[in-house]
């Protein structure tokens, strides 16, 4: 399932130089692909799907599903039948294996529960591919060439803010970049330390990228601007929690950075990133996005939905097909000003 992250690199240049219609030519296929594998290699799916034609490319079509119910089928979920829920669950609980793979070469995650229930999954090595790449088409739209220069020459030091302690995803990607990079590039710091020993530790470390919560960097951006946080960073990438419009523009602020977030999940880590203008753009060669009432329902442009479907094209070992990711959006019902 190895991807070339080459031959992506270009496949995304070119979906997004194609326009809307080389994205969707992109989705139609991908979902079909990612139904048919389903099918053929997960019992739960097999039996779902068991009424619907062949070669689906629509996802209205398919059923929605949710957490609860695949949590629940877990062992017929999974598409490698030599996954079980029980050895997941061993591998998750041991905190000191946080960045191992998973034996088969997968990433084993886990959710906070927030929404009622912890999540268990499995990424393979085209969805870390996939975020990888996607990444890169990130930060070509976020960072300028002397923000380019300017990282190289102070050595591209980064700082993630987040929970720790568990299998997160944000702890893992710092457990991986730690292990490639060193701990001297990339500070990994728990985001229910008490404020004064986070401020502490930045003002040693000095990151170029910070990397927090965003609430966290909300609180980060009172320091700086009292004077007991002193850091320069050339970017600031915000996860999590969403903020106001006012929230953005304090942070940019009192850091005299550019700040950019996304919105993504651990069923689908690369949903969107954000532009100038503060709008989140769905990576929609690679996920459906679909914004629904409460019947399931497609809900118009400029209306806030009650929930939102998703479908992760990328990930075949753990399907997630029209899965009810339990948020509500708004999708902008005319172009957006950045031009993208």
């Amino acid at each position: 399932m190895t991807e070339s992250v080459l031959r992506l690199l270009l496949d995304v240049r070119r979906a997004s130089k194609g326009g809307a219609e080389a994205i969707a030519q992109r989705q139609r296929l991908r979902l079909a692909e990612i139904v048919n594998y389903a099918r053929a290699h997960s019992p739960y799916y097999r039996e779902l799907y068991a009424r619907l034609p062949d070669g689906v490319d629509d996802a209205a079509v398919l059923p929605v599903t949710n957490k609860k119910t695949l949590m629940s089928r877990f062992d017929e979920w999974v598409t490698d039948r030599a996954v079980t829920l029980n050895e997941v669950r061993t591998f998750i609980a041991d905190s000191a294996r946080i960045g191992e793979h998973f034996p088969g070469g997968y990433t084993a995650l886990t959710t906070s529960g927030t929404s009622g229930m912890p999540g268990v999954f499995l990424w393979d090595d085209r969805t870390m591919t996939v975020v990888n790449v996607l990444m890169l088409r990130a930060l070509r739209d976020w960072i300028r060439m002397r923000d380019v220069l300017k990282l190289v020459t102070h050595g591209g030091r980064v700082t993630l803010i987040c929970a720790t302690g568990g299998h997160y995803a944000e702890p893992i990607a710092g457990a991986r970049l730690q292990h490639r990079r060193g701990e001297d590039k990339v500070q990994v710091l728990a985001a229910h330390a008490p404020l004064a020993e986070m401020v502490g530790k930045l003002n040693a470390f000095q990151p170029d990228v910070l990397a927090p919560y965003a609430s966290i960097a909300a609180l980060l951006a009172g320091e700086q601007m009292a004077g007991r946080l002193r850091i320069s960073p050339t970017v600031i990438v915000l996860s999590a929690e969403g903020l106001p419009e006012d929230g953005y523009d304090r942070i940019r602020q009192a850091f005299k950075a550019p700040v950019h977030h996304s919105y993504a999940a651990t069923e689908c880590p690369f949903i969107s990133y954000s532009c100038e203008q503060n709008w989140l753009h769905v990576n929609g060669d690679w996920v459906i996005l679909e914004p629904v009432d409460a019947e399931y329902r497609p809900v118009a442009a400029g209306t806030q939905s009650h929930t939102v479907l998703v479908s992760n094209l990328a990930n075949r070992v753990q399907p997630i097909l029209r899965y009810d990711l339990s948020d509500r959006i708004v999708v902008r019902p005319d172009p957006c000003p950045c031009g993208n």
